[in-house]
């Protein structure tokens, strides 16, 4: 053998549909060798020389052909069939051994075989071996009952041909022996053969029915080959052919083809365990369904018998024949009668216990089906329910006896008998070997006339079904909970964003899937959050579910109304069809006014009432549009409604989102220009507006872009909107501010700088109470020389902590400013409470002081209002003399504007202070009312200014 057993089972055997071609091969080459071997035994192979040589050395190389495969195959086979196949090496082995020693003394050295010799001890230990062997491959009894039934079934075997045998031929020869006065070794000689023969025959039939299903097609073989030699040596040792047999004879083509047959049976045990192990090998396992044998069955139960009757026909013969029955027939016959009667005892017994063990089982069973709280069914292949075990009455409140004859399509509900049927039917087709069990969920009706919800496991059953079922209601009332709990928003119970986009991605493909009709609307409501935090949480949350409410009844029933978080609703208008897209487009417009004009409409919450208003984006789907783009889309709408000055509608137009990508790229670089330097630092004069002397300068930021883009703050604090950046940006403009002040101080030019910060940046903890007083120190600039410029136009800002921020910086020596007076809503609440020094007015209010009155009325009230709480004022945006001319009439101070001079840089900033004034139209006043020096915006101290009581 030239290649390792794996490697020879790859090649033998590639696949399994395949496998019946390569071994036909070696069959047909055994076929035609034996044929080969017959036809020259038939025809005395042309000399008797050459007979003489064919009949001893062919056979004994034909034995050891068997002897030198089985061994080979032994080293390299499974370790429990190992000592089979060395046993048949072995009996092979005295075969050949047998027959090279009649090839001695006949083809050597020419004379006849004497009698006994050592080719009887060759042949006679050729039969113990091949039987031990086919003990080792049979199926092994599993008990001691059934090891004796075996001895039984071989000794019932033997005993019956040992009689028969007697009768018809043994008898014979073993008289002719004593009668010739034969040694007695010639004469058990005689007898050994056909009595070892017998042996092996009876061991070949009893375990012919016992064969193991692993190696069945080395077992079979084997028996072939061992069934062969045994006839042959049968009728070698019959007398009337034994007299006449002389080597080369057709007999000897017999044990030739039994040789070869043993040498074969190894390679098909090869094949069988191949085929085992791609089975064991499987990526699935396979579940093979092995057909019944109900004849060899039958033969097997039948053996005993016919054993029996071989008995009785052999000693039928004797009395018909008229001879004395023999003592060694009667014997053999007695004890071939009593293994009968034992082995009937045994399977008495056997039965009996087998019978009890049955009905334990059963009984077994029957409590388990009966006490289970699962339903058992049992349905014939009509879909006639036959049997129902009473746990039905507990699960599905129908006594068993009245399902019992009842059709199984009965009681399932005629929506799911479709999906039952085409289940059941797939399932009956499959192969039970690939699909053993299946699992139905359906419906099955209740004896209250209710439908509950069943699971099934399927299993087949004589051509029906066996349903083990249970009742999952609750599982699927739990499920379909957790399911809507999972889409809907748990405050009004419309559908959240998962769900709302699940139906938008719905409504855009299908059959209408190049609808333009198909709109979706983003509403938020605005004034929400104040009303939240005036009015508390739970009336915030009343207030949504009442929105929610509104907006469930305003929109169509195809229609979907959802919240997507806080106060923030949508709606999915799905499209009609229509062709007319403007008319489709207003038609939309129409829905979404209506919704804002409920929306907007006062809430009544517990005894009082809400007022919110509702901003709304519609954006239409186009073709190839995605979820994510229209929802979008809308959205974008909505902000542009709510900059445009909320409780209004915005269609989606494509600008809008070149707007969106613009402010993000522009908020991107925004992020960078600081770590980058592309911020500078600009002053604008501040002039007294008496004598036009400069008494300050305001400083402003600009963001020169790597574009060579120049950007006002208006412009780039627009988009940076994450407070982190825009904290980072207050720090530099402080920072910087400072810094070149104590410049310009030092270089002679003692003028004071302003500097803007919103009050939420005042209070913020990036800006602790000592940095402002840290920055001085550093820079060498006194306290009296920075003012602080406080934008109050968030009402979100506490007051309390304001008030403390600014007394603090106030007790520094920081000159507080408030500015934008006369515009923010909590402007008179801030002129109260905080520590002010400067009135800062409005560029609203400056803008239309000379041309409208009542613009002219509202400034000079301020005015008067700051000169008489001893404050200084300062007018933003004076472009034009007329305004300078107004606001001086009016007692205004100071003034900032184009009229005097726009933001400088450094350079040019320095020689407007070398020249130290601008002209005033109008001509100088006498005293100026912000006098320069040290401290150029009020002399004086810098405690508190006092305030009325409130």
């Amino acid at each position: 053998m030239s290649a390792p057993a794996g490697t020879r089972t790859a090649v033998l055997a590639p696949r399994r549909t395949a496998g019946r071609t390569p071994a036909l091969v070696p069959q047909l080459v055994l076929g035609l060798v034996c044929t080969g071997y017959a036809v020259g035994a038939s025809v005395g192979w042309g000399s008797a020389r050459l007979a003489l040589f064919m009949g001893d050395f062919g056979l004994s190389a034909a034995a050891l052909a068997a002897a030198v495969s089985c061994f080979l195959f032994a080293r390299s086979a499974d370790l429990r069939f190992r000592p089979a196949w060395l046993l048949f090496s072995l009996s092979s082995l005295m075969a050949a051994g047998g027959n090279a020693v009649w090839g001695w003394y006949e083809c050597v050295r020419g004379i006849r075989v004497p009698s006994p010799s050592v080719a009887d001890l060759f042949f006679l230990c050729f039969a113990p071996p091949a039987i031990v062997g086919l003990l080792v491959l049979a199926k092994r009894p599993v008990t001691r009952a059934g090891w004796v039934c075996l001895v039984l079934d071989a000794w019932l075997i033997g005993g019956s041909l040992l009689t028969l045998s007697w009768s018809l031929a043994l008898a014979h020869t073993a008289h002719l022996a004593d009668a010739e006065g034969v040694s007695v070794t010639r004469a058990a000689l005689s007898l050994a053969y056909p009595l070892l023969d017998i042996v092996l025959v009876s061991m070949v039939l009893a375990l012919h029915f016992r064969r193991a299903n692993v190696n069945r097609a080395a077992v079979n073989t084997a028996i072939a080959a061992l069934a062969l030699t045994v006839l042959c040596d049968a009728l070698f040792t019959s007398p009337l052919l034994r007299q006449t047999y002389h080597s080369g004879q057709l007999l000897d083509a017999g044990w030739f083809a039994g040789s070869l047959l043993l040498a074969y049976a190894p390679w098909g045990a090869g094949r069988d365990a191949r085929a085992a192990g791609e089975d064991a090998a499987g990526a699935a396992p396979r579940t093979t369904t092995t057909p019944s044998r109900p004849i060899a069955g039958s033969l097997a139960a039948l053996t005993p018998y016919l054993a029996a009757a071989v008995c009785t026909l052999g000693i039928l013969y004797n009395v018909i024949e008229g001879r004395r029955v023999d003592r060694v027939v009667v014997l053999t016959g007695c004890t071939v009668v009593l293994a009968l009667v034992v082995r009937q005892g045994i399977m008495l017994v056997d039965n009996i216990a087998l019978t009890q063990e049955l009905a334990q089982k059963e009984n077994h069973f029957r409590s388990l089906v009966q006490g289970s709280s699962d339903v058992i069914m049992i349905a014939a292949p009509t879909g006639v329910l036959r049997y129902v075990s009473p746990a039905a009455a507990g699960v599905y409140g129908r006594e068993a006896d009245e399902l019992v004859g009842a059709e199984l399509a009965s009681i399932i509900h005629p929506e799911d008998l479709g999906r039952v049927v085409h289940e059941v039917r797939r399932f009956l087709a499959a192969p039970p070997g690939d699909e053993p069990t299946t699992r139905i969920e359906c419906r099955f009706r209740s004896g209250s006339g209710d439908w509950l919800n069943v699971e099934s496991t399927v299993n087949r059953h004589q051509g029906g079904l066996i349903l083990n079922s249970r009742d999952v209601t609750e599982r699927v009332r739990l499920q379909a909970q957790l399911q809507h709990n999972a889409e809907h928003d748990p405050l009004t119970d419309l559908p959240n964003r998962a769900l709302f986009t699940s139906r938008v991605r719905k409504a855009l493909g299908g059959r209408r899937s190049g609808d333009a009709g198909t709109a979706v609307l983003f509403i938020d409501l605005d004034g929400f959050k104040a009303a939240n935090d005036r009015l508390g949480h739970q009336a915030g949350d009343e207030l949504l579910i009442q929105a929610a409410r509104r907006l469930q009844d305003s929109i169509r029933a195809g229609d979907t109304a959802a919240r997507l978080g806080g106060d923030e609703f949508a709606a999915l208008i799905v499209g009609d069809g229509a062709r007319d897209q403007a008319a489709r487009e207003f038609q939309v417009h129409e829905i979404a006014d209506r919704l804002r004009v409920t929306l907007s409409e006062p809430y009544r919450i517990g005894a009082g009432e809400a007022r919110v208003t509702a901003s709304i984006g519609v954006a239409f789907a186009e073709p190839g549009s995605t979820p994510t783009d229209l929802m979008r889309n809308a959205d974008l709408a909505m902000y542009r409604a709510k900059a445009g000055g909320k409780d209004r509608v915005e269609l989606y137009a494509p600008q809008m989102q070149a707007e969106v990508a613009r402010r993000s790229e522009l908020a991107a670089r925004l992020r960078s220009a600081l770590r980058d330097g592309e911020f500078a630092l600009l002053h604008q004069p501040v002039v007294h507006l008496a004598s036009g002397t400069v008494a300050a300068v305001a400083a402003q930021a600009r963001w020169r872009s790597a574009q060579g883009i120049l950007f006002t703050p208006a412009e780039f604090l627009r988009v940076a909107e994450d407070s982190e950046r825009t904290a980072e940006l207050g720090r530099w403009l402080l920072e910087e501010a400072v810094e070149q002040a104590a410049d310009r101080a030092r270089a002679g030019h003692q003028v004071a700088v302003a500097v803007r910060l919103p009050a939420r940046r005042l209070l913020d903890k990036g800006i602790p109470f000592g940095s402002v007083e840290a920055l001085l120190t550093r820079y060498g600039l006194p306290s009296g020389a920075l003012m602080i410029e406080v934008a109050d136009s968030d009402p979100r800002v506490p007051f309390e902590e304001l008030e403390q921020r600014l007394a603090a910086l106030r007790r520094l020596g920081v000159r507080i400013a408030l500015d934008g007076f006369g515009s923010g809503y909590a402007a008179i609440n801030a002129l109260r409470r905080l520590p002010i020094d400067v009135l800062k007015l409005d560029r609203g209010l400056v803008e239309g002081v000379v041309e409208s009155a009542r613009l002219h009325k509202i400034t000079s009230g301020l005015l008067r209002i700051a000169c008489d709480l001893g404050m200084q004022s300062v007018a933003d945006g004076v472009d034009v003399p007329e305004q300078v001319l107004a606001l001086r009439a009016m007692g205004c101070t100071h003034g900032q504007g184009m009229a005097f001079s726009g933001p400088l840089d450094e350079y040019r900033l320095r020689r407007a202070l070398v020249r130290g004034e601008f002209p005033v139209p109008g001509g100088k006043m006498v005293r100026p009312v912000l006098a320069g020096g040290s401290v150029p915006l009020l002399t004086g101290s810098h405690a508190e200014t006092p305030v009325p009581p409130t």
